[in-house]
């Protein structure tokens, strides 16, 4: 297949490198002007849209409507193409592209994934997928190069993007449980590691508690996936949540943390820096 990139950070080189590895045809544009190895570059987005796929992997929805929305590039777009919306993206904003797609007569779907750069170097990630089912069959081989695992998440594009930011909060919230069962464990002489090992090989072990463990244990926060981001996505998930007329005091709670370590001056950390602020360590860490 044709397939273009829309924005190329770490994941989408990863994603990149793994689909000319596999034989595709694979070109990008990036606001940087970053280039890659195999990838030809686009000079302007418009060119994304002539060919099978476009991936959209941007920051956010501000990022993505400068890109896409504004220019009207979807009045541009080849008949056919598929649009594959890869960026974690506010559920209201992914209901208006839908909109608009349809407007266009563009094809639209969501996959947003789970899995850092690391995961999808191994293409290993877990990709989440909302939309025409007839569109995303066309898109299982490209699914199946980059991912472990494809979990459909219905028909309509917004439903997995709200997935996908749901999956955020909840790893935010199991960072900020460990930091909280540390300071109750350590104020009673066990240490951090010793905790740790009995949780993750009894009641806790998936790969965020596994990740995030030891970066609590080992006091280091380097990213991995910024608290900026972190705090967008939290952000995010407060406005669905907003929606929805139900109050998540959870949520609140990790939202006003993640906040108050950005506020500390911790944005580039990785995300897990909220565990710190918590713990009263954030300030070794700057």
């Amino acid at each position: 297949m044709k397939i273009a990139f829309i924005g190329l950070g770490a994941m989408g080189r990863a994603m990149a490198t793994n689909l000319v590895r596999n034989g595709h045809d694979v070109s990008a544009w990036t606001r940087s002007g970053r280039t890659l190895a195999g990838v030809t570059t686009l000079e302007i987005p418009d060119k994304a849209f002539e060919g099978d796929v476009v991936l959209t992997i941007l920051s956010d929805d501000t990022a993505v409507r400068s890109v896409i929305v504004d220019p009207d590039l979807l009045s541009r777009a080849k008949s056919g193409v598929i649009h594959v919306m890869m960026s974690t993206i506010s559920v209201a904003f992914s209901r208006e592209l839908t909109a608009l797609h349809n407007q266009a007569g563009v094809a639209f779907v969501a996959s947003p994934v789970l899995g850092r750069p690391d995961v999808a170097a191994d293409g290993a990630l877990q990709i989440l997928t909302g939309g025409d089912p007839t569109h995303l069959a066309r898109l299982v081989p490209v699914f199946e190069i980059l991912s472990k695992r494809i979990w459909p998440m219905g028909d309509k594009p917004w439903g997995a993007h709200a997935a996908k930011i749901a999956c955020n909060m909840m790893i935010t919230m199991a960072i900020e449980a460990m930091a909280e069962a540390v300071v109750l464990t350590e104020a009673n002489g066990v240490a951090r590691e010793v905790f740790f090992d009995l949780i993750l090989n009894t009641l806790f072990g998936s790969r965020s508690y596994q990740v995030y463990s030891k970066n609590i244990t080992n006091r280091v926060y380097e990213p991995g996936f910024r608290a900026a981001l972190g705090l967008k996505d939290l952000r995010l998930a407060t406005e669905a949540g907003a929606a929805t007329g139900r109050e998540l005091p959870m949520l609140a709670a990790i939202f006003g943390q993640m906040g108050e370590a950005i506020d500390a001056g911790h944005g580039e950390k990785d995300w897990s820096i909220v565990a710190a602020q918590t713990l009263g360590e954030a300030d070794k860490n700057s």
